[in-house]
């Protein structure tokens, strides 16, 4: 049997880059795919490619800042395929360089709004939905970020931050609901997100490969094994943990 046989999983943030990757690695392993994403275009593009490897998937356009649409999500999960086990919470979106002085507050907000209060919500809405399946894992996006700080990012690092301690605290409080809860904080990983930041700019990319011991960055297949696995009976004591996923960045 494959790991995820019988299983149901919800990606949001699912239209491209790491949650893409993940929705696909997930299907391959036999898990029905819920994509969730603002991007309809993407999204759909997403469910197709799962459905060209014989997975089965449905998208649902969710922006989850906005709770309705959260609750929608997670509704029509369960509307699609009976239950739902799994959660990768990992829409988000990154800001332009500036210091705290001079973040601007609607960038602020936008940030928090997004990474930080989506994951909120998202969960809020999974978890009852969880327990009545029997119990699951989740698992949020956080971020190298999440860990360090980085002073030219005040939003995006706070946001991170955030879920690391929103994640520790879902997951005490539903340890014996048999739900377990752990976030990921990978390093630069080479999706368009990164990309915007580096192309044309060989002294950026310089400056993140210089904070990496491993000397490059992550491919999104190698953040997506760490989800899988995260969600797999093989980490079946793990809970409340923020795992690095960053090739060294930490550990300096």
């Amino acid at each position: 049997m494959r790991r995820f046989d019988g299983k149901v999983a919800l990606v949001t943030g699912g239209a491209a880059g790491i949650g893409r990757t993940t929705a696909l690695a997930f299907a391959a392993e036999g898990a029905r795919v819920v994509i969730a994403d603002i991007d309809a275009d993407g999204g759909e593009e997403t469910v197709r490619m799962v459905r060209a490897q014989g997975g089965e998937a449905v998208f649902i356009k969710t922006d989850v800042r906005v709770a309705e649409e959260v609750k929608n999500m997670a509704d029509r999960a369960v509307e699609a395929f009976g239950r739902l086990d799994i959660a990768f919470n990992n829409a988000g979106i990154n800001e332009d360089a500036c210091t705290v002085s001079r973040c601007p507050e609607d960038s602020w907000k936008r940030l928090i709004d997004t990474n930080l209060t989506g994951v909120f919500l998202s969960m809020k809405y999974e978890l009852p939905r969880m327990r009545k399946s029997g119990g699951g894992c989740i698992v949020n996006s956080s971020s190298v970020q999440g860990l360090v700080g980085d002073g030219a990012h005040p939003a995006y690092t706070g946001s991170k931050h955030g879920v690391v301690g929103l994640t520790r605290t879902a997951a005490v409080v539903y340890a014996r609901a048999n739900i377990r809860i752990n976030a990921i904080c990978p390093g630069p990983t080479h999706t368009a997100m990164i990309h915007k930041l580096i192309d044309g700019h060989p002294e950026v990319e310089q400056l993140l490969l210089s904070n990496i011991p491993m000397g490059r960055m992550a491919q999104p297949e190698e953040i997506a094994k760490v989800v899988l696995f995260l969600c797999s009976d093989d980490a079946s004591y793990i809970t409340g943990h923020a795992m690095a996923v960053d090739g060294g960045w930490v550990a300096r």
